[in-house]
């Protein structure tokens, strides 16, 4: 099996439908295919060869798309790497994953390796590193279609080895919950790199247009779903607390359902999106390791703080320390199992089998599932505040902030303290123009959260540094 199948299928079937707008224009299934097919013979000329690690450095727009099947056809391994990531994250990156090619439409950004070679397709150029073609990207895993490295947002990021079944499993079951069909359009915002294999993969498989919108701006992404009358809005937090606070009277004209993934979202942002738009936000909880396990379908309205029940293809518990069950109101360790689980991290060489319990995975986060099975995530376990012994989620303590009517971005983590271990603090990007009041900030929590979740110290910043898939950054 080759996941790159599915695009051959997909020009078969809508050889004439949208497949990508981007700033270059349209382009159908049928006209994808053949570009990819000419990037492909590029690459074999090149000598990339089955079982090569192949960098994947290209802007948001259909050239990412199209090298990324390119590279599958050639039963290479793909590995995305975020324009937002400085050359020695690069360097390190590449050279932990054992990549034997880079491909680049900026060559110069790429260091630490050898010779350029340029394509005479579009703007791309092909850079082979240093590595030894004989030997395997991955060793132990012997299809290995794609790795990725976790978003690192607590500390050093992990590679993800996926091999071409689990993401032919985990683009069949993510759409029990996103339900989408050769008529939906889909308005992309998101960076490509990290969001790539339940979303791009998924659209590509089953016939959805993708118009890309790489202006995350109100405005923008109103524009470009109205002109091509998109029907699904999947974004990151921020994408939805822009439209939410939109002045302009512009509505989205077909828009049906928006999904909000990466991190957590504050339900007075539901709200107000809801209120303006018309359309409930449907929370997704995504991970890399394991898809598109669980979300928020049919409770959006009611519940938005939740991220749902699991698809029915996917089973959960919450765990105790001791990695034992906990009745629900309880808060523990998400554990989850289902089809399209990770095949294991790429160093040191772990078989994803060797890091299950009792066939689960535990994810790191802490949740809570109600009596009536909707899930809440707390926030991860590595990022929790220990006030005298009291968990304090950043998530939680966020959202309050969120609420006040002068903060547009929050960031809380812990800070040590002498007698109680660590206190709560905060920094905060407040609105254009606003008055910066700490103590009414502070005064707002102590209306909505316990004494010991309360900030001690809040401090206004130009802004709050992010991952490079929209997460916010806590190391």
């Amino acid at each position: 099996m080759n996941f790159y199948n599915t695009l051959t299928t997909a020009a078969s079937w809508w050889p004439t439908k949208l497949a990508i707008a981007d700033p270059w224009g349209d382009m159908t299934f049928g006209e994808l295919l053949l570009e990819t097919n000419i990037l492909k013979q590029q690459l074999l000329d090149s000598g990339v060869r089955g079982g090569n690690g192949v960098g994947i450095h290209v802007h948001n727009n259909r050239y990412f798309i199209i090298t990324l099947y390119a590279v599958l056809a050639c039963d290479a391994t793909a590995m995305p790497i975020g324009y937002q990531q400085t050359a020695d994250e690069i360097t390190e990156a590449t050279q932990e994953a054992n990549l034997h090619f880079i491909v680049s439409d900026n060559p110069p950004a790429i260091t630490g390796h050898t010779s350029v070679e340029t394509f005479s397709y579009s703007q791309l150029a092909l850079r082979k590193t240093a590595r030894s073609t004989g030997q395997p990207a991955v060793d132990f895993v012997p299809d290995a279609a794609v790795m990725r490295f976790t978003s690192g947002t607590t500390g050093t990021a992990k590679c993800v080895i996926l091999s071409h079944e689990a993401i032919w499993q985990r683009t069949l079951v993510a759409n029990e919950g996103l339900n989408l069909t050769e008529n939906d359009r889909v308005i992309w915002v998101l960076p490509m790199a990290y969001h790539f294999i339940v979303s791009i993969m998924l659209y590509i498989r089953h016939g959805v247009g993708i118009v890309v919108c790489n202006d995350f701006l109100a405005a923008a992404i109103l524009a470009g779903a109205n002109a091509y009358n998109a029907t699904v809005l999947y974004a990151a937090p921020i994408h939805f607390q822009l439209l939410a606070n939109n002045k302009n009277s512009t509505r989205f004209s077909t828009l049906k359902a928006a999904v909000s993934t990466t991190t957590s979202i504050n339900r007075s942002t539901c709200y107000t999106f809801y209120q303006r738009y018309g359309v409930p936000v449907t929370q997704a909880f995504g991970i890399i390791e394991l898809g598109l396990p669980i979300m928020n379908g049919r409770d959006s309205e009611t519940h938005p703080e939740s991220v749902g029940r699991p698809l029915p293809s996917f089973r959960i518990a919450i765990l105790d320390e001791f990695f034992m069950p906990l009745p629900p109101g309880k808060t523990g360790l998400l554990a989850i199992r289902g089809p399209g689980m990770f095949d294991g991290y790429l160093k040191p060489p772990t078989p994803a089998s060797t890091l299950l319990r009792n066939g689960m995975f535990v994810t790191g986060d802490y949740a809570e599932q109600t009596d009536n099975g909707l899930i809440i995530i707390r926030g991860r376990a590595t990022s929790m505040i220990n006030v005298a012994g009291n968990k304090v989620f950043p998530d939680e303590v966020e959202s309050v902030l969120m609420q006040h009517p002068q903060v547009q971005q929050a960031r809380v983590f812990g800070q040590l303290h002498p007698l109680l271990g660590e206190v709560v603090s905060a920094e905060l990007v407040t609105r254009e123009g606003d008055d910066f009041d700490a103590e009414e900030i502070i005064n707002h929590c102590r209306k909505h959260l316990s004494s010991f979740k309360v900030p001690q110290h809040v401090q206004r910043v130009s802004e709050i540094q992010m991952t490079g898939s929209g997460k916010i950054k806590r190391t």
